[in-house]
């Protein structure tokens, strides 16, 4: 409904000319009220981005449970009971994502990433029902929703393909870097001593001063 609210009220020069099309909309009904559009905006965008870091951060940690991850993001604060390796690591990825002066470009990067990592997560759901139909489900949803998100998945993965290729291999490259992390800490099983007393020594540090443990398993 905000989308149709805004191509009916603003031309098409209007949107394609504007820097930030709700601004343009306020501006043209709200009067001197027109302040509050970017103040609801800057709202929309700290909760979005709080509610991300805790749910990331919590895909960090349960993959590092799985055994797909570092040992450091298994562990949780021994008073807070939070992943707090997690949530700093997702958070030092952030700032480093950052670092990337052109906005735009920063989109591109990260999107072209999330839709394709979140598109490849809802494909599950439909492979599972066909591969696994025998699996208790508490919660059964159509394969209609998760069937048209996929579509729509696709769509805003392939179009930034042809529109903006160099920054979608950016995209493919910031996934691709976690491939060298997982051969190292994870697949090597057989690491040489010095390199196995390095990480414990790293990974004993980083314990004591962000004061984590493992959690106990029943």
């Amino acid at each position: 409904m905000t989308n149709v609210a805004f191509y009916t009220t603003l031309s098409v020069d209007e949107v394609l000319g504007s820097e930030a099309v709700a601004v343009t909309f306020a501006n043209h009904l709200y009067g001197y009220m027109a302040w509050i559009i970017p103040v609801f905006v800057a709202l929309s965008t700290f909760g979005a981005v709080n509610g991300i870091l805790l749910t990331s951060s919590r895909l960090f940690y349960a993959g590092a449970c799985e055994g797909q991850m570092p040992e450091i993001l298994t562990m949780i604060q021994i008073k807070k009971l939070t992943p707090t390796p997690a949530v700093l690591c997702m958070a030092l990825l952030s700032l480093l994502y950052l670092t990337v002066s052109d906005i735009f470009a920063l989109i591109n990067y990260v999107g072209f990433a999330t839709w394709l990592s979140i598109g490849v997560a809802v494909l599950c759901l439909p492979w599972l029902r066909w591969a696994q139909p025998n699996l208790p489900r508490p919660i059964k949803v159509n394969l209609v929703f998760p069937i048209v998100y996929i579509i729509a998945s696709l769509f805003v993965t392939v179009v930034p393909m042809i529109a903006s290729p160099v920054e979608t291999g950016y995209g493919c490259l910031m996934i691709f870097s976690s491939v060298p992390v997982y051969l190292i800490f994870i697949y090597w099983k057989k690491k040489p001593k010095p390199i196995q007393r390095a990480l414990g020594a790293a990974t004993h540090s980083l314990q004591k001063l962000m004061m984590v443990v493992r959690p106990q398993t029943k």
